[in-house]
């Protein structure tokens, strides 16, 4: 018998406790978070896919002029397009809402979550691999070894690791759904190990590679070096945006991870889990998905608001918008460049 997908966003989970005292608190939680989710699908989603968009091709029209954290963000904003695309589908699927819009079989349940994770593996470990690599740059400019196009081929990498990570999980939660006559599924029915994969891989492994990068760039900050003077030198501004990025996607992405090793660990005991704190676990998952969507949103608008060479970029797309493939003149060129 197909076991049917747990119903979210709803007090469910505690009828027939007793607990009569907590329904107006569940409720008044719940109706909170589907006003916010509503607000974001409205306003947050269609600022997500506009600005993760115009970021792509913002830096891929001008690609000479991109440096190796535009690639790293540029490999981010494909992932929030993805997320932004999603999230739809989550905030409003079946096992998201009590007022869902639509229903969905396991098949597409696993799909969508696969591409959740595979975008959430990218976002992190771009955030990771950013604080690295801006080390590298900080102490040795001139190695080349944080080059563009040396950081084009680790973000192909990293969506290739995203995607072989991914598989695993992929084959775990594949043979939670399907039908217990699958042989080959009677020893891999655990959901549980997928998340553990998660946490592990995708949280656990990028939290101490930013922690130790952060730590490094703290004790160069605090040195001056004959090299500070060097104008192969990342702009100054990089290492705010550096530090806002990582700020905003460890905190937005912190819960999600954290939900999912509760859930792993409520599962090691052995024990059914009671209703209300199965209530209280359903619903820190729905606020924790939702945060994770948003950062789909707010990572760009940082990326256009403390990236200094962004409004450049841009004027130079809508110029060449505008003059279309005839080259502008001087006079035109620069009426253009003070309108904009």
């Amino acid at each position: 018998m197909e076991a049917k997908p747990a119903v979210m966003w709803s007090c469910g989970p505690l009828n027939g406790t007793g607990g009569v005292e907590d329904q107006p608190l569940c409720q008044h939680m719940h109706l909170v978070l589907s006003v916010f989710s509503l607000l974001y699908l409205v306003a947050g989603v269609p600022v997500g896919l506009g600005y993760n968009a115009l970021l792509v091709l913002v830096n891929l029209h001008d690609q000479s002029s991109m440096t190796m954290p535009d690639v790293y963000f540029v490999n981010m904003a494909v992932a929030g397009l993805v997320l932004s695309a999603l999230a739809p589908v989550h905030l409003l699927g079946p096992t998201a809402s009590g007022w869902a819009l639509w229903g969905f079989g396991s098949e597409a349940h696993v799909t969508l979550l696969v591409l959740f994770n595979v975008s959430s593996l990218v976002t992190m470990y771009s955030t990771a691999l950013l604080s690295l690599d801006c080390y590298i740059e900080r102490a040795l400019p001139r190695t080349y070894m944080s080059s563009v196009y040396n950081t084009r081929h680790v973000c192909g990498f990293v969506w290739g690791g995203a995607l072989l990570t991914s598989f695993s999980s992929l084959l775990f939660y594949v043979c939670s759904h399907v039908a217990a006559r699958i042989v080959e599924c009677s020893k891999m029915r655990d959901a549980q190990a997928a998340d553990a994969i998660m946490v592990f891989i995708g949280y656990v492994v990028p939290a101490l590679a930013v922690l130790y990068a952060l730590a490094l760039l703290s004790r160069i900050r605090k040195e001056d070096t004959p090299l500070d003077q060097d104008a192969g030198r990342l702009d100054p501004s990089v290492h705010r945006l550096l530090v806002a990025t990582v700020c905003t996607q460890f905190g937005l992405w912190t819960p999600h991870y954290l939900t999912l090793l509760g859930h792993t660990l409520l599962a090691l005991r052995g024990r059914p889990v009671d209703r209300h704190h199965l209530g209280i676990l359903l619903f820190a998952k729905d606020l924790a998905r939702f945060l994770a969507f948003s950062s789909s949103s707010v990572v760009p608008l940082l990326y256009r608001y403390i990236n200094r060479n962004f409004p450049g970029k841009l004027r130079r797309l809508i110029k060449k918008m505008h003059c279309g493939r005839q080259s502008c003149s001087p006079d035109q060129a620069g009426v253009q460049q003070v309108m904009a």
